[in-house]
């Protein structure tokens, strides 16, 4: 069984999509994921320098565009540069709008306006307090849980394999980066706010007011969600988990447990890639992974496609 995971907020590099846009048709479709977000998503996936794509304004509409582009490559040969059959749909953060477009939850244009609103009013947020985040590496979990409550700071990405990453302010941050739990490394992390946390609240009455101008629909494949690796029971329920997601914890251990139980053979990640198959290499060892991260790779990513799809997935 193939399982498809999209990446979140961090993953992204300058000049990373500078190769995709040699292929015939990408820069067309940038151009109108570009238009749709009110972002100039082809400079910024080029040109700009790393300090400009941190920006959480820029940072979530340029790695959703980015996963969006990759798979119509990828799947060219599908219509819509649909996924296949069968596979199931999985994104961290910011990656489950990408991962809810290609599972056909929502359009790919109210999937780019989503992105648009959510970047702008977490960065919006993100300004009242300075604030962020940091990867916990190793410990014992109880104690790392333990030594982030005792900060003052919210677990708010759980993603297995031993990382965890809190947030809170930037003086909390700082403070935590000094004072580590026992035998573990804390790690700031290049984004510009501490998402999935209390301090995202105003982020969620904008998202609800833009829900009900969105087409959702239910998920043509299986969708996690980051809420509890469950598969989404409907479009409606999908959206609602995506406008709830930006305030609180993110549960990648529990998709990766979720893909686990589903009988996942190959793990295959959209770009901006490494991140959660490198998680995936460390908490469902055995398990194949792909990451697809430059044209270069496409014929090879189709040939781990047809290797773990399912004899349905291929007719």
């Amino acid at each position: 069984m193939l399982a498809i995971v999209c990446p979140g907020q961090g993953s992204q590099t300058p000049g990373f999509l500078s190769p995709w846009l040699e292929l015939p048709g990408v820069a067309d479709h940038l151009n109108h994921l570009a238009e749709l977000a009110g972002r100039d998503l082809v400079e910024f996936g080029t040109v700009a320098d790393e300090e400009t794509i941190k920006d959480t304004a820029v940072a979530q509409p340029l790695i959703v565009a980015a996963g969006l582009l990759a798979a119509r490559q990828l799947f060219a040969e599908l219509p819509d540069g649909a996924v296949p059959a069968g596979a199931v749909l999985a994104g961290h953060s910011v990656g489950e709008i990408t991962a809810a477009a290609l599972a056909g939850a929502l359009p790919e244009d109210d999937a780019v306006a989503f992105v648009r609103e959510r970047a702008n009013a977490m960065a919006e947020a993100a300004a009242v307090t300075p604030t962020g985040m940091a990867a916990v590496l190793g410990g014992a979990a109880d104690e790392v849980l333990a030594s982030i409550e005792a900060a003052g700071l919210t677990a708010a990405n759980a993603n297995g394999a031993g990382q965890v990453v809190a947030a809170g302010t930037a003086e909390q941050i700082a403070s935590f980066v000094e004072n580590p739990p026992a035998k573990a490394r804390v790690i700031p992390l290049k984004v510009a706010g501490a998402f999935h946390t209390e301090h995202m609240a105003p982020a969620v009455g904008v998202l609800q007011a833009l829900a009900p101008t969105l087409r959702a629909a239910d998920p043509r494949v299986t969708l996690l969600s980051n809420y509890d690796g469950a598969p989404v029971a409907s479009g409606s329920a999908n959206l609602e988990s995506l406008v709830a997601q930006v305030s609180r914890p993110v549960r990648w251990d529990l998709c990766m447990e979720q893909l686990s139980a589903l009988g996942v053979t190959g793990i295959l990640e959209l770009p901006p890639a490494g991140t959660l198959v490198g998680l995936a290499k460390r908490a469902l060892r055995g398990t194949a992974t792909f990451a697809l991260k430059s044209p270069e790779d496409l014929d090879a990513a189709r040939e781990f496609v047809a290797e773990h799809a399912s004899r349905e997935d291929r007719n």
